[in-house]
């Protein structure tokens, strides 16, 4: 059973960001199954560093389309995604230092920031930008 399942709800109604947000649930999943399957190491790393990149990417493709539209909130979405980056770049860091294990507080802090920052952020943002005429 999967950690996440994408839903209607998840939805910013922009037809870009929802297929980037989709791939972001699958990567928790991935990870969430690599973890219960008692994946080696160097595969639980791989994944993390494959999201921290893909989300990279991700708040790249909502920045733009916040420019391109003008979105009022535009600068406190920005600083949640780089906050949001900083820590997993801490948290890569940590696990590659061995400070820290990959475990189950990690997993579900990646994936309540991801499920939260949806609901509470970027759902109001796809409302402005189909406002806008973006889809």
């Amino acid at each position: 059973m999967p950690m996440l399942e994408w839903n209607d709800s998840l939805s910013c109604h922009i037809a870009d960001i929802d297929a980037q947000h989709k791939s972001l649930v699958d990567m928790v999943n991935k990870l969430h199954d690599a973890m219960r399957s008692g994946a080696a190491e160097s595969v639980l790393f791989s994944i993390i560093g494959e999201m921290r990149k893909y989300t990279v990417e991700h708040f790249d493709t909502e920045e733009k389309y916040m420019a391109e539209y003008s979105f009022q909130d535009a600068a406190a979405h920005k600083a949640e995604h780089k906050a949001f980056v900083d820590k997993v770049v801490e948290v890569e860091e940590d696990l590659k230092g061995g400070k820290v294990e990959l475990s189950m507080d990690i997993l579900n802090f990646l994936s309540n920031w991801l499920v939260t920052h949806i609901l509470d952020v970027d759902v109001k943002m796809g409302r402005y930008l189909a406002s806008k005429g973006a889809s």
